[in-house]
């Protein structure tokens, strides 16, 4: 199949990536644009994985400010270069985890950063509701770790799907970013403040 200008321009628009990636992205996948954009993603996710070891010294404090200044974040987001720092792409994707975080009102960046205590009162009541439901103790155990699962994918900044793209976690966010810009990128802390919160 004929990958046109317009095929690759439609990519591009949809995906942010560089024109000669979105070709080869169009010739891998015979033309299809939504396996072409999966492709992409795929490529992005294993470049920003390569980097993931590289020192990330500079970098931007965004803020962001909703509902009549009810909700306010600052977040901090680091990358390698100041060159990157100021680049259009990277100050938008710090607005935008800004935005998330006034939106879903996370409690850590990761995991290991949720409270010990906060996850085993959790774990505590999902187990009572389940023997309230009479369900025999060797499946508790298994559906209350599926229930912790879905608690951390609620709390954890880079677990929770994007308000902007639910198709994409925080974290698959990020690495696209990393995947078209180059260098490493993390969420370093983030503060949520609210009226009367």
């Amino acid at each position: 199949m004929e990958i046109t200008a317009k095929m690759v321009k439609e990519l591009r628009d949809a995906t942010n990536a560089g024109m000669m990636d979105c070709k080869k992205a169009l010739a891998e996948c015979a033309g299809d644009l939504e396996k072409a954009k999966e492709y992409l993603r795929k490529k992005g996710i294993a470049s920003a994985a390569k980097k993931a070891d590289r020192a990330t010294s500079q970098g931007l404090v965004g803020s962001y400010i909703h509902m009549g200044g009810k909700v306010g974040v600052l977040v901090e987001v680091a990358c390698e270069t100041d060159f990157v720092a100021r680049t259009a792409d990277f100050q938008e994707m710090v607005h935008n985890i800004a935005m998330h975080i006034a939106a879903t009102s996370p409690v850590a960046i990761a995991r290991d950063e949720v409270d010990p205590a906060l996850v085993a009162k959790e774990k505590e009541i999902y187990a009572a509701q389940m023997r309230e439901e009479g369900k025999p103790e060797p499946m508790i155990e298994k559906i209350v770790a599926g229930k912790i699962g879905k608690f951390y994918g609620e709390v954890v900044l880079l677990e929770q799907k994007y308000v902007k793209d639910p198709d994409l976690t925080i974290e698959d966010y990020i690495k696209s970013v990393i995947g078209k810009l180059g260098e490493n990128m993390q969420v370093k802390r983030f503060a949520r403040f609210s009226i009367g919160g």
